[in-house]
């Protein structure tokens, strides 16, 4: 049974890929149909396309793929990457019917295993893993971080809205850094800003580490855990990590016993060994980035990780392309508490730095009063920053409190309206949510 996808614009989309012929260049100069034009009838992106490449191909679904959100985004991301289809095979295959670039394609695709016989690059990057979870390949799995969203949703949603190769996108609210390592591995700069020194440690050492890997081996042997830490920056026993003279290194390790202080407070192991085993599996985590860097010729995007406030961001006007985000779910999980083994370790007073954590302030209902006014003064910032004519992307999630449902992401719609932005899609998102406080959770899609 062939279930088809209703295009009403496919003669406009056929047209809409046109040809800009140059003396002596083999490529040339396609416009695509993309994300703005099927939804907003928008002039569609350009991007440089081998026309010697073109062919009609099958694609094939990542097995992992299983929720209805996934396969619209999809469904977006392919539109957007210039192909008109049709969805067989149960829904696990799309026919394009269009002349398509293999290799552009196969360099972008987020939810495909194959375009025609070849697999996808992100397929095989998911290859590069040592754990169980299919989403947690490269540095991605880096510390057990509650409410984090999966890399490939990351990867789409830069397909869909437009972003380019060198072009830089934001994230406020950047948590452990998965909206970085997707922009970084598709040379996309990335800015990621959080309140949390914590979020932004475990950041800087999924996208930095790479750069510091001939001398994290080095000192591999020498650095030994200390569990009780009596000062901010007295992390280890053995070896003072700080006279090496390099952030990058001494971060890798601060990481790999924040790591042991998660495990021995959560699952009750033994610290020291899983100091020593995560560092073993962390340093090969590094050692995969580093292969599939060379394997695909990747250009890794510039990364900018800094501890800031969402709420007024060291950021120039106007000088962002994109923005994906997850702010904090209201009251659904309190961010300081449940990291508070490694945030104490680290030597912070966790009843000073509470007020500073967006959804953490505050009791019952003054909580919400005191969230939405945070969110508020958040997109403000999220508006100033970014470019006219480019798209933020948050992803929120609705919260119960007192037996009853709190419809966070329409009181985010209004904000994003209120302040300027033009509301484009919402897409849907049932799951199981954290300590059984959230039902739904929302990709909302803004244009400024």
């Amino acid at each position: 049974m062939v279930t088809k996808i209703k295009n009403k614009s496919k003669a406009k989309t056929q047209k809409a890929v046109s040809v800009k012929t140059k003396r002596s260049r083999k490529k040339t100069s396609y416009k695509l149909a993309n994300f703005r034009e099927c939804l907003l009838g928008e002039k569609p992106i350009t991007y440089a396309i081998d026309r010697k490449k073109i062919k009609k191909l099958e694609l094939t679904l990542i097995p992992n793929i299983q929720f209805i959100y996934e396969l619209a985004l999809a469904r977006f991301e392919l539109r957007a990457l210039g192909a008109d289809f049709e969805v067989v095979n149960n829904l696990r295959s799309f026919n394009v019917l269009n002349d398509v670039d293999e290799d552009f394609l196969c360099r972008r695709l987020a939810y495909f295993e194959n375009v025609g016989s070849r697999k996808t690059d992100y397929y095989c990057l998911q290859q590069y893993n040592i754990t169980r979870s299919v989403n947690q390949y490269l540095t991605h799995w880096i510390y057990p971080y509650k409410g984090k969203y999966h890399p490939q949703m990351i990867r789409a949603l830069l397909n869909i809205i437009g972003i380019k190769e060198g072009e830089t996108v934001l994230d406020p609210f950047i948590g452990s850094g998965t909206t970085a390592v997707e922009c970084q591995i598709f040379g996309i700069n990335c800015i990621g800003i959080d309140v949390s020194p914590l979020c932004v440690l475990i950041s800087k050492v999924k996208t930095e580490s790479i750069y510091a890997l001939d001398e994290i081996a080095k000192n591999i042997s020498s650095v030994k855990p200390n569990k009780i830490v009596l000062n901010q920056g007295d992390i280890f026993a053995e070896t003072e990590i700080v006279k090496i003279g390099n952030d990058r290194v001494e971060n890798f390790f601060t990481m790999a016993e924040m790591i042991a202080h998660s495990d021995n407070s959560r699952r009750g192991k033994n610290f020291e060994k899983s100091f020593y085993e995560n560092e073993r599996k962390m340093i090969a985590s590094i050692k995969d980035f580093k292969s599939a860097v060379e394997r695909f010729n990747l250009r890794l995007g510039k990364m900018r990780i800094e501890e800031g406030d969402a709420r007024s961001l060291n950021i120039k006007s106007n000088s962002i392309d994109g923005i994906i985000t997850s702010p904090p779910y209201s009251i659904a999980l309190n961010y300081v508490e449940n990291d508070a083994h490694s945030l104490e370790a680290l030597g912070y007073d966790l009843k000073r730095i509470k007020d500073d954590f967006i959804g953490v302030r505050g009791t019952g209902f003054k909580k919400f009063e005191l969230y939405y006014d945070d969110m508020y003064k958040s997109i403000q910032e999220m508006h100033r920053v970014l470019k006219k004519g480019r798209y933020c992307v948050i992803v929120i999630g609705n919260v119960t409190f007192q037996g009853k449902e709190i419809d966070t992401a329409n009181k985010i719609i209004s904000f994003c309206r209120d302040v300027g932005f033009k509301y484009v899609k919402k897409i849907e998102k049932i799951i199981y949510g954290l300590y059984n406080v959230m039902q739904k959770e929302y990709i909302l899609i803004f244009k400024k």
